[in-house]
């Protein structure tokens, strides 16, 4: 087999690609066999102190560009990464293990994003409000907030960047961005794709270093206006405390712990192979994964069965191999994390229907996994898995499933299956989610607001929701 090439990783600021040369690294993983693909260089403090700079300077510049030439450079980003879309998948599934087809189906996403954003940069209008007495003219505008501080995890190394960079630069902004050093070359490629598609040097930098210092180095400058951060609910509480102490607004995607509502009328073998697929993509690294799936009681043992014959039959295995389904987990902090979740379960009592071990390989592949009768004290039940383990619960009447969906202080993505539609909007209406689909899983879209409630998260991004995180309003009254 021909050996795939890892391309050489930098920092990106003020238009420079910087190298490893004279700055701490970090090593790449390739998940899929533990070895050391590449050394990510990490921002010193004068790094970090440079890209402030810079962004500061070129936020005028770039919020002053003409919003039809700002569409064109991130639409011509766009065409670029999906000119390239093979090379960064490849990239993606290097350093982050998923399946090959879906590093591509996130790329050409992540190219939608910069297209339609693209074209939200000519519709940011503001309004004209008649006045109360004569001889004033009332105008409300909206403009760039101004440079904005992104932080951006691993498991979606593409789609998640490209969220905060395509409304960020659509409304004007420069930006600062940190995605995870675990997968830091799938960034690394769009920021080159944007780059050469013209976009000016200095409105973008790309940095990476230890996440504690940058986020502390960056949240605390003047020069930052906006702060974005997608990844733990434990980090989303620590940077909205840094925010706020300098009275910066905040957008936070944060985890989740996803209930799956069967009902009694659903199509119970559409369901759980639907299901299956869903829970277990990515390995389970999904923020609005579905985790917890409650059950009516009457079509309880019918679901797991065919929710077990369908989780047995996912192919596991490198992301690069034809066929294979699920990958391995991202570091070995993730296999650490899914034995100790599933051994804590089966130790106070959870029946193991399927999975529950570690895969003998020299990567950090795990056996897709479901337990059922866990126990109310299992940490399984309350904390956010973010690995391929699902549970199974049966429920009685509608109440008592929205009951227990409901539960957590999590709110960000939730499902229901049932034929009924009154059924239907109900649960719908009853669930604490941001986003909720019905007798389906497939529940974001470019076009489309994505972001949680509770502890989920702060705000929405995508969609025109997320444009307008990036904006601030300027009320003029003028008298003539």
């Amino acid at each position: 087999m021909t050996t795939l090439q890892y391309d050489s990783l930098y920092l990106f600021i003020a238009g420079e690609w910087l190298s490893a040369e004279g700055r701490d690294t970090s090593p790449v993983t390739n998940p899929a066999n533990g070895k050391v693909i590449g050394r990510v260089p990490l921002a010193t403090s004068g790094d970090l102190n440079r890209a402030l700079g810079v962004a500061h300077t070129m936020s005028k510049v770039w919020e002053c560009t003409l919003p039809v030439e700002r569409a064109k450079i991130l639409k011509a980003g766009a065409d670029l990464i999906r000119t390239r879309a093979d090379h960064i998948a490849t990239q993606m599934t290097l350093e982050e293990g998923k399946p090959l087809a879906e590093s591509k189906d996130e790329v050409l996403r992540a190219a939608d994003y910069f297209e339609w954003f693209a074209e939200e940069a000519k519709r940011l209008d503001g309004r004209f409000v008649p006045a109360n007495r004569p001889n004033v003219q009332q105008i409300v505008k909206r403009q760039a907030i101004g440079p904005v501080a992104a932080f951006t995890p691993w498991n979606f190394p593409a789609i998640t960047p490209a969220r905060k960079l395509a409304a960020a630069l659509s409304a004007g902004c420069s930006v600062i961005i940190k995605p995870g050093e675990e997968c830091p070359a799938t960034a690394l490629a769009l920021a080159r794709c944007l780059d050469d598609a013209g976009l000016p040097k200095g409105v973008l930098q790309m940095v990476f270093g230890v996440p504690d210092d940058v986020s502390k180095h960056l949240i605390a400058s003047q020069v930052i206006r906006k702060v974005t951060f997608t990844g733990s609910v434990p980090v989303g509480r620590l940077l909205a405390a840094r925010a706020a102490a300098g009275v910066k607004p905040i957008t936070l995607e944060l985890g989740g712990h996803g209930p799956v509502l069967i009902f009694n009328d659903a199509d119970i073998a559409s369901a759980a192979a639907l299901g299956a697929a869903n829970k277990f993509r990515g390995t389970g690294q999904i923020c609005i994964s579905s985790t917890r799936f409650l059950v009516q009681r009457a079509v309880y043992d019918e679901f797991v069965e065919h929710f077990v014959a369908a989780t047995r039959a996912l192919k596991v295995g490198n992301g690069m191999h034809p066929g294979v389904t699920i990958g391995p987990l991202a570091n070995p902090r993730q296999i650490a994390k899914t034995e100790a979740l599933v051994a804590d379960a089966i130790q106070k009592g959870a029946r193991l229907l399927t999975g529950g071990q570690r895969i003998a390989s020299e990567g950090y592949f795990f056996e897709p996994t479901i337990l059922a009768d866990v126990p109310g004290d299992a940490h399984i039940l309350s904390e956010e898995p973010f690995g391929p383990i699902a549970v199974v619960i049966p429920f009685d009447e509608i109440d008592d499933g929205l009951s227990e969906a409901n539960r957590l202080p999590y709110g960000l993505s939730a499902y229901a299956f049932t034929s009924n539609a009154s059924t239907a909007i109900k649960v719908a209406d009853g669930l604490e989610a941001g986003m909720i689909g019905i007798n389906q899983f497939r529940i974001v879209a470019t076009e489309l607001p994505f972001g949680g409630i509770k502890e989920s998260g702060i705000g929405s991004e995508g969609g025109l929701e997320g444009i307008d995180h990036y904006l601030t309003n300027k009320f003029i009254s003028q008298a003539y």
